[in-house]
């Protein structure tokens, strides 16, 4: 596609975990607390091997379903003090979202994780989209990303492709989570990156 002063950049839309940061080691520090202060036994090596989901699909594994809604709020409570920190971004991350910015484009994040928590992670490392949208999770995320008028999603997740193809986004997927680039293609994404670090290149040439 093609940018003018008339036609601006489009809006470009970002999953959080796994694909703009990698929370890995600030989730399983958090689901250690909540282990430790609950008494649940919780594999948390397990939980972060297949980040995504919501909370709440993740809790269900671990506690029986009349406990998920309470429990859920308890691990939430620890979040901040656990997991923020130890997340650093993911390679390319920050060059990403100035590449969109760069080309006079928004950027938005849409994610499964509550919005609150998704806020802490942008702002402890000094990202800055223009909008974060939580609580969205697969083809859910089509109602941020259709608001926003975005054309592009950029997830690693099926579930983002998902998304995007809901929405009647782009789908841009990373290879940076779960799910391996073959299950990414099969999902029916549009373009498969290694990472971020490639997502410039990519972009400049989508402008063109």
């Amino acid at each position: 596609m093609t940018t003018s002063a008339t036609t601006p950049a489009p809006t470009v839309g970002f999953d959080l975990d796994l694909t703009l940061i990698d929370s890995r080691p600030g989730i399983k520090a958090a689901w250690e607390a909540f282990s430790a202060e609950s008494g649940v036994p919780v594999d948390a090596d397990l939980v972060v091997s297949r980040l995504g989901p919501p909370l709440e699909q993740e809790m269900a594994y671990w506690v029986p379903e009349e406990q998920v809604t309470e429990m859920v709020a308890r691990y939430r409570a620890l979040y901040p003090a656990y997991a923020i920190e130890p997340s650093p971004p993911m390679p390319g991350a920050r060059d990403a979202i100035a590449a969109v910015r760069e080309a006079g484009g928004r950027t938005i994040v849409v994610t499964a994780k509550n919005g609150p928590h998704a806020e802490l992670h942008l702002a402890h490392l000094g990202i800055e989209p223009d909008a974060v949208v939580g609580g969205l999770w697969a083809e859910g995320k089509a109602e941020a990303l259709r608001a926003h008028g975005a054309q592009v999603y950029v997830g690693d997740h099926i579930g983002d492709v998902r998304g995007a193809a809901t929405a009647g986004a782009l789908s841009v997927a990373v290879a940076t989570g779960p799910c391996a680039p073959e299950e990414l293609q099969e999902a029916g994404a549009d373009v498969v990156l290694a990472d971020l670090t490639d997502f410039r290149a990519w972009w400049e040439g989508y402008l063109a």
